[in-house]
């Protein structure tokens, strides 16, 4: 089971670092055309199903988005962590045996991270993406443990110490996949547009709005839509 945390592309609620460069209209667009690209990466990856999990306000928004071909399913409670928690917690009582939950913005994750973390769990109890700013971009598991998410934020600075601290606490054994970027400032935008241009199949609705805005990404302090 593959599984997009996700929220509803809404002004003001996603990517809201973004909005000191550009505006909340350009970056609720941005968020859209990541989400989409990372359903069509996690639909690349073959024999396995695919799911959304989100805040319960968010599951009509996100349905209408994903049409037939992605689940969407509201978690328990509020934030990141119950998120988490409630992604294996439900799809473990369903019976799958492999879950990985990985971020919504990360159509530029290479397909062979997702099938290399799914591998890892043959072996282990966890896997886990570390980015380069402390955080994590996915983690795997194969059973539902309690605790394993208590408080977290996937994208914070220390977040990938306290997974792993907690994760050897409750004696469990963990694997990392290769280390990768998150995109959450103008920085990574254009680290992001640069790998884009090159291959814009990968991610071809985030390559062409990255494009359109070639301007504003080598000069961040430029603000886009901005009155």
């Amino acid at each position: 089971m593959l599984v997009i945390m996700a929220k509803a592309p809404r002004p003001g609620k996603v990517k809201t670092r973004l909005a000191q460069t550009f505006s909340l209209s350009d970056v609720t667009d941005f968020y859209r055309c990541l989400l989409q690209d990372t359903m069509a990466l996690a639909l690349s990856v073959a024999t396995t199903e695919v799911a959304i999990m989100c805040p319960a306000t968010d599951v009509d928004d996100l349905a209408s988005i994903a049409g037939d071909s992605v689940r969407v399913v509201a978690q328990k409670g509020e934030g990141l962590a119950a998120g988490l928690t409630s992604v294996f917690s439900q799809f473990t009582a369903t019976g799958c045996e492999r879950i990985i939950a990985f971020n919504s913005d990360s159509p530029h994750l290479p397909a062979s991270i997702l099938h290399s973390a799914f591998d890892a769990l043959a072996l282990c109890d966890v896997v886990i993406g570390p980015t380069h700013d402390g955080g994590y971009y996915l983690v795997g598991a194969k059973a539902s443990y309690p605790g394993l998410f208590s408080g977290d934020r996937m994208g914070t600075a220390t977040a990938l110490a306290a997974l792993t601290a907690r994760a050897r606490d409750l004696k469990l054994s963990v694997h990392f996949t290769d280390i990768f970027y998150d995109v959450d400032v103008a920085t990574d935008l254009g680290r992001l547009a640069a790998e884009l241009r090159k291959e814009p199949s990968r991610a071809p609705r985030t390559a062409s709005w990255l494009a359109a805005r070639g301007r504003a990404l080598d000069e961040p302090h430029l603000r886009i839509g901005a009155q």
